[in-house]
């Protein structure tokens, strides 16, 4: 993405891959995240309703998962800076 391009990746580190996770809709910032990339892309908006099945509703990671893990490996990309 071109803000990890922009801001973290260094010369050694492969081309950028990854996903783009929102709180919130915003148009500037997703447009500064993806300004240069010229391959095709999939956008989605990911809800966890009530109105899932029982074997959706377990095979999905909650938010709070996916708000554990991020901030896990967030944790672990800045104690390994230092």
């Amino acid at each position: 993405m071109t803000s990890v391009d922009r801001q973290v990746k260094t010369e050694h580190d492969n081309p950028t891959i990854g996903l783009l996770l929102c709180k919130s809709k915003n148009k500037i910032v997703a447009e500064y995240a993806l300004s240069d990339k010229a391959q095709p892309m999939g956008i989605a908006e990911y809800k966890l309703l009530d109105s899932l099945t029982a074997e959706l509703q377990t095979s999905l990671p909650s938010i709070e998962q996916i708000e554990s893990e991020l901030a896990s490996n967030l944790n672990e990309e800045t104690a390994s800076d230092e």
